[in-house]
């Protein structure tokens, strides 16, 4: 494990292996860099690119020096993750390509659009609701999510943001996976704030990101539902010079040996 020290002085940990251009990873919601895909996908990398696989903040062994450390931070929190991976971009070597999945997604096109020193983008579904192919998310929803406990809060955003029915997320507690959700719910808020205004049901905004300079491939599952189909081709749309690559047989949780030929050849 290494680490870097973000802008406000949270310590972010990541993990690099691998040789070749700098390639930072970013996770979506209720992962790390020990859970979810990233590690799997990393070592298909590595013989490519140098990969930075990074806890977001308040996950895994990265702090969190927001108010309260427990994602509560209104809208600043969008400045602070953007700094973490100014930081993590910045140990690579000062500019790096970025992929990011779902929220991840998200965080990668506003770190683009916000002129931080990246090469190019891969977005996998980021998961806007734009039309209504789906029940939008509430308004209310980042404050929904900081109201409830662990628990409760990863339910709800499984179903109302995610939108997964909720027989199966009842299942889901009876899996292990339940009690590492848990153990990050209290970040959910910051995903919450990365796709909750794109997820209220609407067309996106056309200027959204407008002062994106960077060659962008945004990607989808060939099995995915219509509603994120539908995201993607809006975010495609949106994204100036943006191209988008369906994969075959994939979902939301696209196998890492599926993505990383598409990562590799657009990185290349």
């Amino acid at each position: 494990m290494n680490t870097t020290v973000s802008k406000d002085g949270t310590t972010i940990a990541y993990d690099r292996r691998g040789s070749g251009p700098a390639l930072v990873l970013v996770d979506g919601a209720l992962c790390s860099r020990a859970q979810g895909p990233m590690p799997e996908l990393a070592e298909l990398l590595a013989d490519r690119f140098t990969v930075y696989n990074y806890d977001r903040r308040g996950r895994g062994d990265s702090g969190d020096a927001s108010p309260g450390g427990s994602g509560r931070a209104g809208e600043a929190s969008i400045d602070r993750e953007l700094e973490d991976l100014a930081a993590v971009i910045e140990v690579a070597g000062g500019s790096a390509y970025v992929y990011g999945t779902s929220s991840g997604a998200a965080l990668a096109l506003a770190a683009a659009n916000a002129g931080l020193p990246i090469e190019r983008v891969v977005a996998f579904e980021t998961p806007f609701v734009v039309d209504g192919s789906r029940k939008p998310m509430p308004e209310t929803f980042v404050a929904d999510l900081e109201a409830r406990g662990p628990a409760d809060a990863v339910k709800y955003f499984l179903t109302k943001g995610v939108g997964l029915p909720g027989p199966m997320v009842t299942l889901m507690r009876l899996m292990p996976a339940w009690k590492q959700m848990t153990a990050v719910a209290h970040t959910l808020p910051y995903d919450g704030r990365f796709v909750a205004h794109n997820g209220l049901g609407r067309s996106l905004d056309a200027g959204q990101w407008s002062a994106v300079g960077v060659p962008v491939l945004t990607v989808i599952g060939g099995k995915s539902p219509a509603w994120m189909k539908n995201a993607v081709a809006a975010v495609t749309a949106a994204v100036p010079g943006a191209e988008c690559r369906e994969v075959p047989g994939q979902n939301h949780m696209i196998a890492a040996k599926a993505i990383a030929p598409v990562i590799a050849g657009f990185c290349s």
